[in-house]
């Protein structure tokens, strides 16, 4: 999603910035065009809870990143955390630049700074810099993704292809998408429910806020679907943005210093396909790891995962995306088919023990 701007624009700005008015000379004379300028308009506020509110409140606290790395150059967008500097985004927008590379921030007035990484998590596809040198930034504010009704409008805001401060609108089309980001380039990957939107977000969006129409950051764009084999495809209306509960989670683990954890039921999981054994969609287990959680709560080889608090399982990938959205110690409860008995569990998840990247 961090994707450098390819070639020009065409076309833009042409025949705009003022009215024009037709004035005729009085019969008999000359004949002439002049243009005028028009008598400016009383401006009415923004009202609360439009695009144009949204966008109002929330561009100072956007900003552009600028990548330098073993990969080559990128860009990709990041949210203002706090006023001295913590900037929110996405691992993939900034891993080419863990290892000797640069980063930089352009915020919305037009001024830059250097940027150093504060930490990375591979697993969520989340990663806190920090800007050098600033304070007094406006920091983003930060809502829930808790009970987002399906439907309801949203605002995007990022630097697709490079292009700053751009707003875009569409709703929630879908919540707990399980979905696979990364950079494009063979670099970490990450599966996560995603809140699943028809904005439109492309290549530079990454790390940018999906916000609710009351200006809260409810989800970090991540990931979108092309519809090609090309990574640098553009919007088809199948946008993909991580849910900011679990982002602040994890952000706060990493401004804390700490190691960022992820919940696990401790067993090994293919997509079930359906046979004379089985006959139920779902996530098949195939290994119960010794002393986990899903031993403990009793899971069997060939038990058959469909529903994780009623939310529906469908795959493999689903199962793995839905339980990151908890914590390790909660308890959630498990649907499966072992054969063809259906029946309920309880489980309370394990961790992971975290994976933080420099």
């Amino acid at each position: 999603m961090a994707a450098v701007l390819a070639g020009g624009l065409a076309g833009v700005g042409g025949a705009a910035g003022f009215d024009t008015v037709r004035s005729e000379a009085p019969a008999g004379g000359d004949r002439s065009d002049t243009l005028q300028t028009a008598s400016p308009s009383s401006v009415e506020p923004a009202m609360d809870g439009s695009v144009e509110a949204v966008a109002s409140r929330l561009l100072p606290s956007v900003v552009k990143i600028n990548v330098a790395g073993q990969a080559g150059v990128g860009n990709g967008t990041g949210i203002i955390m706090s006023a001295d500097g913590q900037v929110l985004t996405n691992n993939h927008v900034v891993e080419s630049a863990a290892e000797g590379g640069t980063i930089t921030v352009l915020f919305s007035d037009g001024s830059t700074t250097d940027a150093q990484i504060v930490g990375r998590d591979p697993v969520t596809d989340l990663a806190v810099i920090e800007a050098t040198d600033v304070d007094g930034l406006t920091p983003a504010r930060f809502g829930s993704s808790a009970e987002l009704d399906i439907g309801e409008q949203v605002v995007a805001i990022g630097s697709p292809f490079g292009l700053q401060s751009t707003v875009t609108t569409g709703v929630v089309s879908a919540v707990n998408r399980p979905v696979t980001s990364g950079d494009g380039q063979g670099g970490d990957t990450s599966v996560f429910p995603a809140l699943q939107t028809d904005a439109a977000t492309n290549p530079g969006n990454s790390g940018g806020p999906l916000v609710d129409m009351s200006g809260n950051v409810i989800g970090i764009n991540s990931a979108i679907q092309t519809g090609t084999s090309d990574a640098t495809g553009g919007s088809i209306g199948l946008g993909f943005a991580i849910p900011v509960d679990l982002a602040r989670s994890i952000a706060g683990q990493i401004i804390e210093g700490e190691t960022p954890t992820h919940a696990k039921i401790g067993v090994s999981v293919t997509d079930a396909v359906s046979s004379d054994r089985i006959t139920t969609v779902g996530a098949l287990v195939e290994e119960v790891i010794p002393g986990s959680a899903g031993e403990s709560a009793g899971l069997d080889v060939g038990d058959v995962v469909t529903a994780i608090d009623g939310q529906q399982v469908d795959s493999s990938d689903a199962l793995v995306a839905l339980i990151r959205a908890y914590r390790p110690g909660e308890e959630v409860t498990l649907t499966y088919v072992r054969g063809k008995t259906p029946g309920q569990i309880g489980v309370t998840l394990d961790s992971d023990g975290g994976q933080l990247a420099p």
